[in-house]
């Protein structure tokens, strides 16, 4: 990963990346299905550094992808919809995305996608297929921290595209690192459309939504636990709104 680290970090290879990526993506998207996108107004006075997304997850790459549009949209004043692609002729590119190592190394294309501004890290708990126990990488923290000076960072605190997952405290201890603004996300429709990795369609003509929240209000100081409790319930993801799906699953059936 060296090298497509090293490439990656060239500003003109990583606007070329941006636009052929979205070029490609964009009939599935916004065509073959149909994004909804509400909340694009908390983008607007963010600076360009030090903020971080936090997000679940449900695809390899379509959520980071509908990501890429959204933020260059934003860039020209679109406030619900992608409209015309024209944004990717200019991308913007002030944006990284944590991954995980094994998956950004899986194939070619993969690789390709990681020129795109992919921040790679060990999972503390998966590695090839099986489950492990180890310490958090200071080294990948450090890169996250590194690519806050100049850039939004984008994270998914669960580390894993399956719903309601435990989140991880490596985004906590980012947040305790970092001071930044912390904007959380909550997508839904992208399991449906594409399959795990995100990059071929499972079902046509599904809806994508994407509610981009207002940035939170975070006591640095408190634990590390406390952060990550409150990120949970900013995505949606904690024990609360298991239980509250749960709830409204049975409701469908009953009726």
């Amino acid at each position: 990963m060296g090298l497509f680290t090293n490439i990656g970090n060239n500003a003109l290879v990583k606007g070329l990346v941006y636009s052929t990526v979205g070029f490609a993506s964009y009939p599935g998207i916004a065509m073959v299905n149909k994004l909804e996108i509400e909340g694009m107004e908390h983008l607007k006075d963010l600076p360009k550094n030090n903020v971080l997304f936090v997000s679940n997850h449900q695809t390899y790459f379509a959520d980071v992808i509908a990501f890429m549009h959204i933020f260059g949209a934003n860039r020209f004043g679109f406030t619900t919809k992608l409209r015309n692609p024209f944004y990717l002729l200019w991308p913007f590119t002030h944006v990284k995305f944590v991954a995980a190592e094994e998956t950004m190394k899986s194939n070619f294309l993969s690789r390709i996608f990681a020129l795109a501004g992919a921040i790679t890290v060990k999972r503390t708990w998966r590695a090839e297929g099986q489950n492990v126990n180890r310490g958090r990488d200071e080294n990948d923290t450090q890169k996250i921290d590194e690519a806050l000076q100049n850039n939004w960072v984008i994270t998914f605190p669960q580390g894993t595209t399956k719903p309601f997952a435990p989140g991880r405290k490596g985004t906590a201890h980012i947040i305790k690192n970092n001071h930044p603004i912390v904007v959380p996300v909550v997508i839904n429709g992208f399991w449906r459309a594409f399959d795990k990795k995100g990059l071929r369609f499972k079902k046509k003509g599904s809806t994508l939504s994407v509610t981009i929240k207002a940035p939170m209000q975070i006591d640095y100081s408190q634990p590390a636990d406390g952060i990550l409790e409150q990120v949970m319930d900013a995505i949606e993801q904690s024990k609360k709104f298991m239980l509250k799906g749960r709830h409204h699953f049975m409701n469908m059936i009953d009726k």
